[in-house]
């Protein structure tokens, strides 16, 4: 009976590891930059993206983060360890500039993000 159930697990497993290993990586880098072309610096980056969109079920309870926080050099880049392709939310938050966020569709081994941020608006009361 024991047997049987470790034959099975270890079948499992492997099955889980391979589809693990099947998934598509990419590497992302991410250069923000002010409107003028000018590099932005400590910068805060979240990248956020599903872990296991295609395969809801191969992780089987392992811990997978799926939210990486960053910030920028003073060139204004920053370039993450391998990710699954797919759908990749990229929220920028820098001091002085509106937030940045969007959805981005990375299906390619490496890719480069280049954004510019907006100053802020002006604030406006209504009464």
């Amino acid at each position: 009976m024991w047997g049987k159930f470790a034959l099975v697990f270890a079948a499992v497993v492997l099955a889980a590891t391979a589809l693990w290993a099947a998934t598509a990586m990419t590497t992302l880098k991410i250069i923000v930059k002010t409107q003028s072309g000018r590099p932005i610096d400590r910068a805060e980056i979240i990248i956020q993206w599903n872990a296991n969109a295609k395969h809801p079920r191969s992780s089987f309870g392992k811990n997978v983060s799926t939210k990486f926080e960053m910030r920028s050099n003073q060139e204004g880049e920053t370039t993450m360890p391998p990710i699954p392709q797919g759908n990749i939310r990229v929220q920028i938050n820098a001091k002085g500039y509106q937030t940045f966020g969007n959805v981005f569709v990375v299906d390619e081994e490496e890719k480069t993000i280049e954004i510019k941020l907006n100053p802020p608006q002006q604030q406006y009361t209504s009464h």
